[in-house]
């Protein structure tokens, strides 16, 4: 079975808004729907939990609620079913398995998923960690991540760096150059063993996991085989107001 983690906890303070970045509108449906269409529509996906604030669980079940009556009503077309017409039908919101509490950072929100997934999930599963600030998630990526999950212990998408890259010991003056061509940076979705990585989540308490920033940090640190699978460059993190106008062009189909 794969559960996927959806984290919708931020507060997206860095864009400057009032309302997290997950949230806000765009062509007619909040962010975060985007990626509920995604993640539920798959077909390798049994179980989703999301991470979100009490205050945002409403819209977050109106969401859930729209795309189950929309895949719904795709079950006919013109009288002929979905199957004759090349056309899946979609079990919606029965995968919804329900909210956890987001923490005091991303990897503590995590590991509120990761207990609350524990309590339907085996240890010989794969959890799925996605951003709902990523809304340009396709099926295609979230497939290719499983596959090479299943033949390690975890996975992710990464991208070669494509500038010079330098590191610094003070911020200030350059300390040395980096070799580009084994620099990566890595994206979500993030798939991993999940009994194996619930451990390594664990032991980073009870101070670690306050240093930690992606989600597949805890599973290098712990020794798990994680494979790296091509990232995609449409698959960007929505963080600064530029990033926002970016994904409102290709959602109205301008960019």
């Amino acid at each position: 079975m794969v559960t996927a983690l959806l984290l919708s906890g931020g507060t997206g303070t860095r864009m400057g808004v009032k309302t997290p970045k997950q949230y806000i509108e765009v062509n007619g449906k909040p962010i975060i729907a985007y990626c509920i269409q995604t993640l539920f529509s798959h077909e390798e996906i049994s179980a989703v939990q999301i991470v979100a604030d009490d205050m945002w669980r409403k819209l977050i079940l109106k969401c859930i609620d729209e795309f189950s009556a929309a895949e719904a009503g795709k079950e006919t077309v013109d009288g002929a079913s979905s199957e004759i017409c090349g056309m899946r039908s979609v079990e919606g919101s029965s995968k919804f398995r329900g909210f956890s509490a987001p923490g005091e950072n991303r990897q503590l929100s995590i590991l509120n998923g990761l207990k609350d997934i524990g309590k339907y999930a085996a240890d010989d599963d794969y959890v799925l960690i996605h951003d709902a600030a990523r809304p340009l998630l396709c099926p295609g990526l979230i497939t290719e991540c499983l596959d090479a999950a299943a033949a390690h212990e975890g996975a992710l998408p990464v991208l070669p760096m494509k500038d010079t890259v330098y590191f610094s010991e003070d911020g200030g003056c350059i300390t040395s150059l980096l070799e580009r061509s084994r620099i990566f940076a890595g994206q979500a979705p993030e798939a991993f063993l999940f009994g194996k990585y619930v451990e390594a989540v664990r032991k980073l308490l009870p101070e670690k996991i306050y240093e930690i920033n992606g989600s597949t940090e805890p599973a290098v640190m712990a020794g798990m085989d994680i494979a790296m699978i091509p990232g995609d460059e449409r698959n960007f993190k929505i963080t600064t107001m530029a990033d926002l106008e970016r994904f409102r062009e290709i959602a109205l189909g301008v960019g």
